[in-house]
């Protein structure tokens, strides 16, 4: 069993607790809730679908699913034997799950396929860092990969 912890480290408030969040993932959801259980995070915590909601499913989680930790909560997993991996490493996990989930989901016969870039943009040539794909506009816009974003470094 693999379980990373990102260096994400966003400050924020959620209910009563203010601190810097980060992402505990394993390779599988099953890994992970173990693996939480163990942090003393309750199942109810895990956030199964990603906030766009518009990714495939299976069993009702889609490739982004985490639990969110607190820097406390991340160095504990550190110590109980998570993997420390940075922002882009997550996002390249979370891309490399991507087609596992659309082969799995209930929905694959009516996922959409992902346009060459130089079919969609003739000023665009085949090295362009850019891609459109159906997946998460994560820093993107509408899907579109731009250079430097964590998912088009991840799906090269």
């Amino acid at each position: 069993m693999t379980v990373y912890v990102d260096n994400f480290r966003a400050p924020a408030t959620v209910g009563r607790i203010r601190g810097r969040w980060s992402h505990l993932t394993a390779d599988s959801p099953d890994e992970l809730h173990a693996f939480a259980a163990r942090l003393g995070h309750r199942r109810d915590w895990f956030q199964a679908r990603c906030k766009y909601a518009r990714c495939p499913t299976v069993d009702g989680v889609c490739a982004h699913f985490h639990y969110d930790v607190v820097d406390r909560n991340r160095t504990a997993a550190i110590a109980l034997g998570a993997v420390p991996i940075d922002l882009r490493e997550m996002g390249a996990l979370v891309s490399a799950r991507r087609p596992q989930f659309r082969k799995d989901s209930p929905m694959a016969d009516n996922q959409p396929t992902p346009t060459p870039v130089n079919e969609i943009d003739d000023s665009l040539s085949d090295g362009d860092d850019i891609v459109y794909a159906p997946c998460q506009p994560i820093g993107c816009d509408a899907g579109r990969h731009l250079p430097g974003c964590v998912y088009a470094e991840a799906d090269e």
